[in-house]
């Protein structure tokens, strides 16, 4: 009688990222995808040791899909900015992954390639040394929340979206005057969380990195 099939590294990832698309790292299991392959769960650990290290390699191959259609031009915030939309888009693809890459980080070669250039491009704006470590730190975290924010919208059904507006319009413009008076004078022009991110995205990291700009000496 035949063995079972062997599957290679590479297949169980595009696997995991297919059965992710319909799914989150809370409900995802080896278990589910090993059943998804039509193998137990004893042949993925030959490949990965936990779960959590599957996540990371799935989320790495985001990282490097992006990383490897990313051309370094331009200034030092140019770069950073440019390096950023790369990872917003690959992400806003798969965006159940975006969550995973902000939770798990990944140690893979995606993951390797990102922060050299990021750190490359810190050091071309004339920092010193001393300070690139934690100013990288501030824009990872920035960026990772910012890309995990934006995925968490876009994966909202359109009832979803419709009964959040529907709870944000009473909650901003039912606002009680005399208790919420700021609220209420704003009211009309606060928008809700998933409004506009696509630009709230770039102004935030844009005003980032003038903020480090305006610290170089």
């Amino acid at each position: 009688m035949a063995g079972r099939r062997r599957w290679s590294t590479e297949e169980i990832l595009d696997a995991a990222a297919e059965l992710l698309r319909t799914s989150d790292a809370e409900s995802f299991s080896v278990r589910k995808l090993a059943a998804a392959l039509g193998t137990d769960s004893s042949s993925l650990y030959r490949h990965f040791r936990n779960k959590t290290e599957l996540l990371r390699a799935v989320a790495d191959r985001i990282l490097k899909a992006a990383m490897d259609g990313y051309r370094p031009e331009g200034d030092w915030k140019q770069r950073i900015t440019a390096m950023a939309l790369h990872l917003r888009e690959a992400f806003g693809e798969q965006p159940q992954l975006a969550t995973i890459w902000g939770r798990y980080a990944s140690s893979g070669t995606g993951s390797r390639l990102f922060m050299e250039e990021l750190l490359q491009a810190l050091r071309a704006s004339g920092l010193p040394d001393e300070e690139i470590p934690a100013r990288y730190h501030r824009i990872v975290i920035l960026i990772a929340a910012l890309i995990a924010s934006e995925a968490g919208v876009s994966i909202i059904t359109p009832e979803e979206y419709e009964q959040g507006m529907e709870l944000f319009r009473v909650a901003v413009l039912g606002a009680d005057p005399e208790r919420f008076p700021a609220l209420a004078h704003f009211a009309r022009d606060v928008r809700p969380l998933g409004a506009d991110r696509h630009a709230a995205f770039e102004e935030i990291l844009a005003a980032q990195l003038a903020h480090i700009e305006a610290g170089i000496r």
